[in-house]
């Protein structure tokens, strides 16, 4: 009895430690039910985040392939604009070899230029003693026609004085010239001194009755001769002819020369003033008339 009262306290003992070890197990097991239940919301939560990964690696992966094949045009971009800055490279370098050869050609020309500036100082100075000795030329010759010209005037004042029916033996009968000193007494009396001084400075008076106007008895042709006849010559020659009209004598005035300038002619017409040139007389009418209406 006592042996099955010990084996039965044993078991009691046993069966004791085996429900203390159950409660530990229980509980251990309970803190394993909460510990898988953490494990498993931690896994829930791992794979939600996994899925987002997944997500943003779906979307990055997208982007990876947008940027290759950004990065694929770029490198044949970069290939174009490499194949670009070679061509621009080679250019430069024929730009630069052009530039050389510009600049050798441009110090060659800067050479030639500075020769050529010398040339052209030389002929500047040379056309600066060709201008004065064409100045002294043309002053020279100026003196000289001048003296031809009096010479001339000269010349032809003696032939119209000495000659005066070859001049104006178409227009006037017995044409012949007036000595101005068979006039002074007569003009002293009609002018005043200056006046008869004007009057004694013209060329040639030439006297003779008009052939296209018989009725008219005599007229007095009062000539300034010239070389070169110009508006001076024709306004000398009117104040003259009007001088002697003054002291009462039918006077026309005329000028002669071997030529005329466009002013001399202009003002013989207007006048009117009878013009004596190389053999041949005109407006001698029309200043004969205006001299007979006054």
């Amino acid at each position: 009895m006592d042996s099955i009262q010990s084996a039965v306290l044993a078991l009691a003992e046993a069966q004791q430690r085996t429900e203390q070890r159950l409660e530990r197990l229980e509980e251990v097991v309970t803190a394993l039910a909460e510990a898988q239940q953490r494990t498993e919301q931690r896994l829930e939560a791992l794979a939600e985040a996994q899925q987002r990964t997944e997500q943003r690696l779906e979307r990055l992966e997208e982007v990876v392939t947008v940027l290759a094949e950004a990065q694929q045009r770029t490198e044949q971009r970069l290939e174009r604009l490499e194949g670009v800055v070679t061509a621009l490279a080679e250019a430069q370098q024929r730009t630069e070899q052009r530039l050389e050869a510009l600049a050798e050609a441009q110090q060659r020309t800067e050479q030639r230029l500075e020769r050529l500036e010398e040339v052209v100082t030389a002929l500047a100075e040379a056309q600066q003693r060709t201008e004065q000795r064409l100045e002294q030329l043309a002053a020279h010759q100026a003196r000289m026609q001048i003296t031809l010209d009096k010479h001339t005037g000269y010349f032809l004042e003696g032939h119209y004085r000495t000659r005066p029916y070859a001049y104006l033996g178409r227009v006037l009968r017995r044409a012949r010239t007036v000595a101005f000193e068979d006039l002074e007494d007569a003009l002293e009396h009609q002018l005043a001194d200056d006046e008869v001084g004007e009057l004694m400075r013209v060329d040639v008076i030439v006297r003779g009755r008009p052939k296209t106007r018989p009725e008219v008895p005599e007229v007095w042709v009062a000539i300034e001769v010239s070389a070169t006849v110009d508006r001076y010559d024709v306004e000398r020659a009117q104040r003259r002819a009007a001088l002697l009209r003054r002291a009462g004598y039918r006077a026309v005035p005329a000028v002669a020369g071997e030529a005329a300038t466009r002013g001399g002619e202009e003002s013989a017409r207007t006048g009117p003033v009878v013009l004596l040139q190389d053999g041949a007389i005109r407006f001698w009418d029309e200043a004969l008339a205006a001299a007979l209406a006054e």
